[in-house]
Order: structure tokens, then C-alpha cells, then sequence
């Protein structure tokens, strides 16, 4: 006789009304989380003017949140629902295997994405010299590097248990698909993929900020521009704090609690956190990858008007592969302001730096560091 026959799982199964409900929300984040990185992919595909160093690391983090929504959710949702996992141990940690790979490279393509920004706002003359397609090749090779050093490898080989044993292998009559934790797996995971990565994502984003105010100040001075499109410093303070303070705070408030979470269970055992609370911060960070082409495309300018012209394509019945016309309608209202800031486009600016030298910089450059602060995805070729 089977020993686990007439066993009762150790999780409790969701009334039919309440699993109604939470399968649909599920259902929902893994459509938007499919449909918003297609969109995202397609954009740059389409759009020559998105072509750029700085959308190579968008398109790389719209392609992992894409395959952690096709490989990944759906089982995710499946368990999530039925509470057991009938697909045996081996598929189990090919799952849980992906499942940290994928979400660790999630983050880090933010992490790189924030550094770029960063040399693109301090370091502006010199950005195409620090920021290389070389360079930009090796980090996105170390991303992958890292994110397989922190999954597949420590799983299968046993690293993550409390002994030698491979997670998941021990026959059990409860059916479970579980990432196991020791204190030595939980801490250098947690630290080396979220912990130290958010403290330079908050360094940077600071430093970001603080120049884009210090420059508004200057650019407003300068700025030839007639008073119905003026836009003056404190606004574009508020505009960019906003902008930056959303970035930051969707990803603190989805993938926190998951890692501190991840960081507990470690040191104090897996068992202690389970069921529903375990549930919701899983999710919280899978909203994440749901929430990426929002932030790092809808909230920048040359990324809204390339999606409006694919949503046009697609209603016209005939998409372009050829590349979507210049957004003219979008900036028409300024014209009048471009041509009075031609005549001073090619005069030199002296700022003062910390080291008490001076260096010179046209309007145009200082237009451009504010443009970065702005935009959400900094495209250096237009702004």
C-alpha cells in the first residue's frame, strides 16, 4: 500500500471562491508582466531612435522579467493555487533553480541601469568614454555569471541545505517545492544580490538628484524660453524627486520584505515562515518584474511616444520594421522656444567643481544632465 495514500497535505487548501479570486490576480500581474516586457522589446526593436547603450541593459532586464513570466509564474501560480507540487523533485529544482536566477538578474540589470545613469549625469563629457559597448557586454556577462553562481550551482550541488543533501530529493508525502536556506547560503545571497546593490542604488540615485538640482538652478538662468512653457527650478526639483523617488521606493517596498524574509529563514530555519506571509512577499517581488517597463519606459518621454506609434501599428493593421517617425506633434509647442535657445546652443557655461577648477560646458550639455534626471531610461544621444 502506497504510505501516502489518504495523506493530507500540511498547507490548507483555499475555498473554491477565495482560489477564484486570488488565480485571477495572479493571472493579471503574469499578463501585464508578459505583455509590458514584449512591448518594452519591441520598442527598441522598432525604433531606431531607442537604440542605445543604456536601452541594451533595458532590453536585458524586459528579456529576464519575459522569461521569469513564461518559465517561472505560471508554476508559481500553479503551486501558489493548488498547494502541492506534482511535477516531482527534479523539475522542482530546475523551478526553484530559475526561479533565483532569473529574479537575481532582474535586480541586478536595475543595479547596472542605475550605475549608468549615474556616469551619464556626473560624468557627462566623458560618458562615452567610461560607458563602452565592451564594457557594457562585461557587465551584462557578469549579471548572468552571478546570477548562475547564486542558483543553479549551489542547488543541485547541495550548498543551500542544512547538510549534503540536494533540496527536495528526500522522499515526503506532502508534495512540496521549496527553496531551502541554511545561514551561509541565506547571507551571502541576501548581501551579494539585494543588500549591497540597494545601498549603491541609493547612493547614486542621491547623487543623481542633488545634481539635477544644483543644475536646474543654472539651466534657468540661461534658458531663452517665453513664459507659457517656462518651467521653473523648483518645479523641475519636484519632477525629478518624484522620478527618482518612485524608481527607488517600487523596488525597496516590492523586494525588501521578500529578503529580509529570505535573510530570517536562514538564520533561524525555514520553518518558521510559511503559508500566507510567505505567499505575499513572493509575489511582492514577482510585482517587480510586472512593474519594470512601467518605470524604466512609460515614465521616459522617447519610450511613451514609441509606444503610442506600436499601439497606432497595431490598430492600422501595419506595424513598421523599418522604424517609427520622430515624435513632431509631441514637441511641437517648444519650437518657437528651440529656435531662441539656438543662438546661445554654442555658448560656454563655467561651473564651479569641488576641487575648485572650472570646466566648460555649452547649454546644450546642461540641458542634457537635466534630461537624465528627468527620464527615467537617459537616452545621451538625445537628450
Amino acid at each position: 500500500m502506497d504510505p501516502c495514500y489518504n495523506h493530507t497535505s500540511s498547507q490548507e487548501r483555499m475555498d473554491f471562491p477565495l482560489q477564484l479570486l486570488v488565480g485571477s490576480c495572479l493571472t493579471i500581474l503574469i499578463v501585464i508582466t508578459l505583455c509590458g516586457n514584449i512591448i518594452v522589446c519591441l520598442a527598441v526593436t522598432l525604433d531606431r531612435r531607442l537604440r542605445s547603450l543604456t536601452n541594451c541593459i533595458i532590453v536585458s532586464l524586459a528579456i529576464t522579467d519575459l522569461l521569469l513570466g513564461l518559465l517561472v509564474l505560471p508554476f508559481s501560480a500553479f503551486y501558489e493555487l493548488a498547494k502541492e507540487w506534482p511535477f516531482g523533485s527534479t523539475l522542482c529544482n530546475i523551478y526553484t533553480s530559475l526561479d533565483v536566477m532569473l529574479c537575481t538578474a532582474s535586480i541586478l540589470n536595475l543595479f547596472m541601469i542605475s550605475l549608468d545613469r549615474y556616469f551619464a549625469v556626473t560624468t557627462p563629457l566623458r560618458y562615452s568614454q567610461l560607458v563602452t559597448p565592451s564594457r557594457v557586454g562585461v557587465g551584462l556577462v557578469v549579471i548572468w555569471t552571478v546570477s548562475l553562481m547564486v542558483s543553479f550551482l549551489p542547488i543541485h550541488l547541495g550548498w543551500n541545505t542544512n547538510g549534503t543533501a540536494v533540496q527536495n530529493t528526500v522522499p515526503n508525502c506532502n508534495r512540496e517545492c521549496t527553496l531551502e536556506v541554511n545561514p551561509v547560503y541565506g547571507l551571502v545571497d541576501a548581501l551579494l544580490t539585494f543588500y549591497i546593490p540597494l545601498v549603491i542604488m541609493c547612493i547614486t540615485y542621491y547623487r543623481i538628484f542633488k545634481i539635477a538640482r544644483e543644475q536646474a538652478k543654472r539651466i534657468n538662468h540661461t534658458w531663452c524660453c517665453s513664459s507659457n512653457i517656462h518651467m521653473p527650478p523648483t518645479v523641475r526639483e519636484h519632477k525629478a524627486t518624484v522620478t527618482l523617488a518612485v524608481v527607488m521606493g517600487a523596488f525597496i517596498v516590492c523586494w525588501f520584505p521578500y529578503f529580509t524574509v529570505f535573510t530570517y529563514r536562514g538564520m533561524w530555519g525555514d520553518s518558521r515562515v510559511k503559508g500566507t506571509p510567505m505567499s505575499i512577499v513572493l509575489w511582492l517581488g514577482y510585482a517587480n518584474s510586472a512593474l519594470n517597463p512601467i518605470l524604466y519606459g512609460t515614465l521616459n518621454r522617447d519610450f511613451r511616444v514609441a509606444y503610442q506609434h506600436l499601439l497606432h501599428c497595431w490598430r492600422m493593421g501595419a506595424p513598421r520594421s523599418s522604424g517609427l517617425p520622430p515624435p513632431q506633434k509631441a514637441h511641437s509647442s517648444g519650437r518657437n522656444c528651440r529656435q531662441s535657445q539656438g543662438r546661445q546652443e554654442g555658448k560656454p557655461l563655467k561651473l564651479e567643481m569641488r576641487n575648485g577648477k572650472g570646466i566648460l560646458l555649452t547649454d546644450g550639455a546642461l540641458k542634457r544632465i537635466l534630461a537624465l534626471a528627468n527620464n527615467i531610461c537617459p537616452i545621451p544621444k538625445q537628450c
